[in-house]
């Protein structure tokens, strides 16, 4: 058998699978094709894109859609399939082909915040559920394998880990790694489908885990994130009666890096601040862990939604504003200790628009906490703003239902956004990223005129404004600060060869000592520096930048 499957990149509450990243659907997927002996072809949404027709799609005998996402954001990397290009495609298929469709597409259909997801099977003939593995072997194999079952997901992640190499951005790209599915909780909250999608929560085998990854590095995979989890400070708490395990952290991370010694990326997605709060000096073993293991630039992500107790109470969000302080404190007195300028781990907020009992009180509350948590000098990597997605299966789905959801308030909306982009943002960005910061190895994403704007791998990777082209990656030093991207230079800068451009974005350059500099080249030393600039504070300036002669 022939078979294709096709990335449409998916983006839910604990996965992503938007490039750079490689989500573990895909992975398994290929996996249990191989399994069935099939030839596995695998193509973005992206390249597919860019094909003048999809005659070539008559070729095969299967062909899977993996794509669909339910918290959808702003994208660099790619853009995420859409609803009538899964139609398009499948209706080029052959009549015999098996049209299978998976991911959130496969439950519903969603593009944008502040909207209600849609029913359709979208010229689909098989629709999987969120336990990809098990129910493609079951519909290859003729089999009944049941869900959860975790050796058939060892089985297919290791032998479909050859698939990224396949990838257009190979092997630039970071794996997705499942460590759990669903939530901890034993109540959810009111717009999660994380729930819907894995009703029991479940930890993975660590060995399975450490198996996989070192399979995909075996294959040329250099980054990871543990990332399909909730709260990946509760991994391993269903083997514990709800309580972190702080031992299998250490398991983990030294399984993987004794199997992967040159490992470039080791992040983390998400956490639940209270749970933080609830288990203090467990979880603080488990952050010292994450410290000791990770890479720099690492973020954990709070999914706090709401600091309004009003709007918190009514959807079901176990959070409290205080006890989210503290979960930020003890984070920032772990994971703020830097590396070349740079902290190793900071947490992340998420917040979101458009829940049951909001007001214009709920767009103040957020704001004044922010505010709270910037006066006290805690620092949070980035701040996540969305609007919800009404999707099927939630309680907010059947609130909706009976006409008593109100959604977000626009004007509201875009006027608080700004604000906490100007009076949040920029500062919270230079007190994360100083000047002189250094980003190793950073990617050129797309250009904008003489800027090339580019991330690192990992977590919410800031995305920096580079003077110049490249095309490889290159180290950065941080010159600048936008409300939602960096200003850097080609790391390091060299004074004699630096360009114009480049010059001119040094601090307290501008153009007429550029062009003093350029005049005066070769400059041989930091007195000779000293008398074209004229001035000590900025030549203090340059030093601490790292600029070469």
């Amino acid at each position: 058998m022939r078979a294709l499957i096709i990335d449409g990149y998916v983006d839910e509450p604990a996965a992503l699978g938007v490039p750079p990243y490689v989500s573990h659907y895909v992975r398994y997927a290929a996996g249990v094709l191989m399994m069935k002996n099939s030839r596995v072809d695998y193509l973005t949404i992206d390249q597919l894109r860019n094909f003048p027709n999809l005659s070539n799609l008559k070729d095969y005998d299967l062909v899977l859609v993996v794509g669909g996402v339910a918290v959808p954001g702003k994208y660099v990397g790619g853009e995420p399939i859409k609803p009538i290009e899964v139609e398009k495609i499948f209706s080029n298929c052959s009549s015999s082909c098996l049209r299978v469709l998976a991911g959130p597409f496969a439950r519903f259909q969603a593009v944008q915040g502040g909207t209600f997801a849609k029913l359709g099977t979208l010229n689909s003939d098989v629709c999987l559920g969120p336990d990809l593995t098990v129910e493609l072997y079951n519909l290859l194999f003729k089999a009944e394998r049941p869900y959860g079952d975790w050796e058939l997901v060892k089985q297919a992640s290791l032998l479909g880990a050859s698939i990224i190499r396949q990838h257009p951005r190979y092997p630039n790209i970071i794996c997705e790694i499942e460590l759990s599915r669903g939530c901890e909780r034993r109540s959810h909250c009111s717009f999660c489908i994380e729930p819907v999608f894995y009703p029991h929560f479940a930890s993975r085998p660590v060995d399975h885990v450490v198996e996989e990854v070192a399979e995909l590095y075996k294959h040329g995979c250099k980054a990871f994130r543990f990332g399909r989890s909730a709260n990946v400070f509760a991994y391993y708490s269903d083997k514990n009666d709800g309580k972190p395990v702080p031992q299998v952290f250490e398991e983990l991370y030294e399984g993987v890096w004794s199997a992967c010694p040159e490992l470039e990326v080791l992040h983390h997605d998400n956490a639940n601040p209270m749970y933080i709060v609830q288990h203090e000096k467990a979880c603080t073993k488990i952050l010292e862990a994450m410290v000791k293991w990770n890479t720099p630039a690492d973020v954990i992500s709070f999914g706090v939604e709401s600091f309004d107790t009003s709007v918190l109470k009514k959807n079901n969000i176990a959070v409290e504003p205080k006890k989210v302080l503290r979960a930020i404190e003890i984070v920032n007195q772990i994971g703020a200790v830097r590396v070349e300028g740079v902290p190793k781990l900071l947490p992340g907020l998420n917040l979101l628009y458009g829940l049951i009992g909001e007001t214009k009180q709920t767009y103040e509350e957020n704001l004044r906490w922010l505010r709270t948590i910037l006066e006290r000098g805690l620092l949070v990597r980035r701040i996540n703003i969305r609007q919800v997605i009404v999707e099927p299966g939630t309680p907010l789905w059947r609130y909706a239902q009976l006409k008593k959801l109100k959604g977000p308030d626009p004007r509201l909306y875009r006027t608080y956004k700004e604000i906490i982009r100007r009076e949040i943002d920029v500062p919270m960005f230079k007190r994360v990223v100083p000047v002189g910061s250094v980003l190793r190895k950073v990617y050129p994403e797309f250009r904008e005129g003489k800027i090339t704007f580019g991330r690192q791998l990992g977590t919410y990777p800031f995305l920096v404004g580079v003077v110049g082209k490249f095309d490889d990656p290159i180290d950065v030093v941080i010159v600048d600060h936008g409300p939602r991207s960096l200003t850097g230079l080609k790391h390091p800068v060299n004074l004699n060869i630096a360009s114009y451009e480049e010059l001119t974005h040094l601090p307290g350059i501008g153009e007429k000592r550029a062009s003093k500099i350029i005049l005066s080249r070769p400059i041989e030393s930091l007195e000779c520096l000293s008398k074209i600039v004229e001035d000590e504070e900025v030549v203090e300036k340059l030093h601490q930048i790292g600029v070469v002669l």
